[in-house]
């Protein structure tokens, strides 16, 4: 089973810039951090990428897609080491998956 994510995960998009996660519940708590729910603000400040021969076109936000299916916090689904997310730049095209790299070890869920 995957790991809960907390609001101390480590959480980077495509390029390498960091996820900075804005929790929406305080309640649950894993290893003394907010639970993150799916739809938590996730902003990216950063982000290096640019559309060859265009723009520059930085992920600026996370889209969450895959949730946890049994487990929620405050009634909406918590994240998972392996749920899945979109790197989204300010017109909201996706830039790409983000890449989580580091959880809390206690609390699994499905």
């Amino acid at each position: 089973m995957p790991f809960v994510l907390n609001a101390s995960s480590t959480v980077t998009c495509s390029h390498a810039a960091p996820v900075n996660h804005v929790p929406s519940q305080s309640r649950v708590l894993v290893a003394g951090a907010p639970v993150l729910v799916q739809t938590d603000t996730s902003s990216i400040a950063g982000c290096p990428f640019t559309i060859p021969t265009s723009k520059p076109s930085p992920c600026t936000t996370v889209r969450w897609v895959v949730a946890a299916t049994r487990v929620v916090a405050g009634g909406t689904p918590v994240l998972l080491q392996t749920s899945s997310g979109l790197g989204l730049s300010p017109e909201q095209a996706p830039q790409g998956p983000v890449i989580v790299t580091a959880v809390q070890p206690r609390v699994q869920a499905i």
